[in-house]
């Protein structure tokens, strides 16, 4: 349950792949992208068969769409840059277009910019369990307790999204994980023809990135993780979840002095402490008396979604605008404007991937009375999140037990490893980060950046960190030791 939401929704366009003829596994033929919005004419597509099951490599297969921007700059060439999503469940095939407006020139001159839509999800193979309109609240998707703190609603919900994949989720749901993510990029590597792959992972898109680096060390050239996840392999995605409870907390200070600054026009609170008062008891208002909110999943703001709206919020301080309004609003009692929710279908292969990542990496508990516990004991030392962290959801009750062994992140392989981290990362916070590194031993270096949000590179206006990467992409080198890239000004 992580990058844009645990299970939640994407924001980029879904893209259809057309290219000029089939691609047959490892031949790529190049083509056209389908017209959409803003994107870069230079961008190809293709598709590759890889398959189903690995264990069962010479049976069926499935299709994953994969895009590429050429390098502008032929003989500068060093290989390719493999953009590797978040999520689990994020699309990414429309990603070198975005790339190609925001990368340094160096880089693009020496990188083909190439992503890809995970199996599951996008332009690749569909997967979907066929959840019923009202199971795909972003307040179900993440499990956010009820106002009292019970857990009836989730343990229900939780059921009925595992019995939809039994039924509906089929070969596809089954063989989603953190593995066969791993063999989907190493198939995507031997199909572009390079020896070695560098890549930029970022939020899930780290773990992905380190299980490849961890089973295909020596086809690494240079690999970026950004918004590192914790690979605890007892734990994989439950401890991201968990995490949420830290990053929350490391991030609202920012938007707390951002908001208390703008006391006049927002009516907060004058102080951080002010407006983490307003904020605690504005969602208690809004449990006890929702307000209604067209457009949304639900059609009402209750206390979760406004706490489920704050947490997406801090991914990125352009979003505290937002926030701050709805909060205005909220207080004042309305009405809210009508919300832009995500396409259905877009929700339900989101759901299902994330799910099945999270679900067929590790076994999770599904004891009622723990997770009652747990939520009853995080709800006082995290209010904020209010015990959603450590809620139980459909893992407890997931059809199938995982076929493969989480992968152990190890220090064994080339040292080529470059983390770039955000100390106040909502999402991914800095103390899963260090464990990553942790993990990676001699391989890593962490350069750690002075500024909140998810996702590091290019997102912040900081120029230490976004050198150091940028370095590290062109001439390959990394700092000699772990590194604290200071804000260039205050957050607010």
């Amino acid at each position: 349950m992580k990058r844009n939401a645990v299970i939640g929704a994407t924001t980029l366009a879904l893209l259809a792949v057309t290219p000029a003829v089939p691609a047959q596994a490892d031949t790529p033929v190049w083509g056209r992208c389908a017209a959409v919005t803003g994107l870069d004419p230079r961008q190809e597509c293709t598709t590759l068969q890889v398959p189903l099951d690995y264990r069962a490599p010479g049976k069926e297969t499935v299709t994953l769409a994969v895009s590429r921007i050429r390098t502008a700059v032929p003989g500068l060439r060093r290989g390719v840059l493999l953009f590797i999503p978040g999520g689990p469940g994020s699309p990414g095939l429309s990603r070198p277009s975005t790339l190609a407006r925001s990368m340094p020139k160096e880089v693009l001159d020496r990188y083909d910019l190439v992503s890809f839509d995970p199996r599951g999800v996008g332009a690749s193979t569909l997967a979907s369990c066929d959840l019923a309109h009202a199971d795909l609240d972003p307040t179900l998707l993440k499990p956010w307790p009820d106002a009292d703190g019970g857990i009836a609603r989730n343990t229900a919900w939780s059921r009925r999204l595992a019995a939809a994949c039994a039924r509906n989720g089929g070969p596809v749901v089954r063989s989603i994980s953190t593995r066969t993510a791993a063999r989907d990029i190493e198939r995507i590597r031997r199909a572009l023809g390079e020896q070695r792959l560098s890549y930029w992972g970022v939020s899930y898109g780290t773990y992905a990135g380190a299980a490849y680096a961890t089973m295909f060390p020596g086809n690494t050239d240079r690999v970026i993780l950004d918004s590192n996840d914790d690979p605890n392999p007892d734990k994989v995605a439950r401890g991201w979840l968990a995490n949420y409870a830290i990053g929350v907390e490391d991030r609202f200070p920012d938007f707390a002095a951002w908001a208390a600054d703008r006391d006049e026009e927002y009516g907060l609170g004058g102080t951080p402490a002010a407006v983490r008062r307003t904020t605690l008891e504005l969602a208690a208002r809004l449990d006890r008396k929702p307000l209604p909110w067209p457009g949304a999943n639900p059609p009402e703001l209750n206390g979760n979604v406004l706490r489920d709206t704050m947490l997406n919020a801090f991914y990125a301080d352009s979003r505290f605008p937002a926030l701050a309004g709805l909060m205005k609003t909220a207080a004042a009692s309305g009405p809210l404007p009508t919300a832009v929710a995500p396409p259905e279908a877009q929700m339900q292969n989101t759901a299902a991937t994330a799910g099945a990542t999270m679900c067929n990496d590790v076994e999770w508990p599904d004891s009622t009375r723990l997770h009652e516990r747990l939520v009853t004991q995080d709800r006082k030392a995290h209010p904020l999140t209010a015990g959603m962290p450590v809620n139980l959801g459909p893992c407890a009750y997931w059809p199938w037990r995982p076929a493969e062994p989480p992968v152990r992140i190890t220090a064994k392989g080339p040292s080529n490893v470059l983390l770039v981290q955000n100390l106040r990362d909502p999402s991914t916070p800095y103390a899963g980060a260090l464990k990553m590194r942790e993990a990676f031993g001699d391989r890593a270096r962490m350069v750690a950046v002075d500024a909140g949000g998810h996702g590091s590179y290019l997102a912040n206006g900081n120029a230490c960190g976004d050198r150091a990467v940028t370095d590290f992409l062109v001439t390959g080198t990394r700092p000699a030791r772990d590194t604290l890239c200071r804000a260039a000004s205050p957050t607010r």
